[in-house]
């Protein structure tokens, strides 16, 4: 178990939802300009292979259980990484639920609805309900939310889960324009790609610029799913590959 008490002065990323792919890959890239690090999970005994090999790269990690579809899970998983690292700087929520299926634009009920609204858009209100306050008060701290393309251009086949990501990013904008004046950074990557994990390495920088450079709100990333995306919603202009950014 490492001691965290002689490093108790380094800020400290919380990332819920974080999993070998981009959460490790957030995690290094914050790691590496001196944060400790919070991984955030259903299953916390999963990301301990997580720990061990931000440990070689000399960034200072543990692992937490928080359930994103359950508010109290997210309060006392929020509440732990306080207990033991202190004060959160960032936040960063990226959860996802592979295993539901995924319903489409006429398929939808009460309950696949509510499901991926209990994921996105619950968990995050608790999470952000959780971390705000102490930003405000302090004058600094960074919120960011990770979504897929379909937030950004609708497509029918994601008609659920698009929809409640649709509700984060709006909620993203809203409150970056409601904290900044206050010193709370919040931004929103929408990631385009059938397989974000193999280029996670390459996308996380992203985070952090978003980070730093506190005038942006958001990066949009349309890598190989540009083709299926309905042509009355893609974006007029698209840049190739990995610069798909805007």
């Amino acid at each position: 178990m490492n001691d965290f008490n002689a490093e108790d002065t380094m800020p400290v990323i919380a990332i819920l939802g974080a999993g070998p792919g981009m959460g490790l890959a957030i995690a290094k890239t914050f790691g590496a300009h001196g944060y400790r690090v919070a991984l955030l999970s259903r299953n916390p005994s999963k990301q301990e292979r997580l720990v061990a090999e931000l440990a070689t790269h000399g960034i200072i990690a543990a692992a937490f259980r928080a359930d994103a579809r359950d508010r109290e899970s997210v309060a006392s998983g929020l509440a732990a990484v306080n207990q033991r690292l202190g004060a959160i700087d960032v936040l960063e929520f990226s959860p996802a639920d592979h295993s539901r299926p995924l319903q489409s634009a006429t398929a939808l009920t009460h309950e696949n609805v509510r499901a991926w609204i209990d994921l996105y858009v619950h968990g995050a209100v608790a999470a952000v309900n959780h971390v705000l306050p102490d930003m405000l008060a302090r004058g600094s701290g960074t919120i960011l939310f990770t979504t897929s393309a379909s937030s950004v251009y609708p497509v029918p086949r994601f008609g659920a889960v698009g929809a409640a990501m649709a509700w984060l990013r709006n909620w993203a904008h809203a409150l970056h324009a409601a904290v900044a004046p206050r010193g709370v950074q919040v931004g929103h990557v929408a990631i385009g790609a059938f397989r974000p994990g193999a280029i996670s390495d390459a996308i996380a920088p992203l985070y952090w610029e978003l980070h730093t450079h506190r005038h942006e709100v958001e990066k949009v990333l349309l890598l190989d799913v540009a083709d299926w995306l309905p042509r009355q919603t893609r974006p007029s202009r698209l840049a190739p590959a990995t610069k798909g950014v805007r």
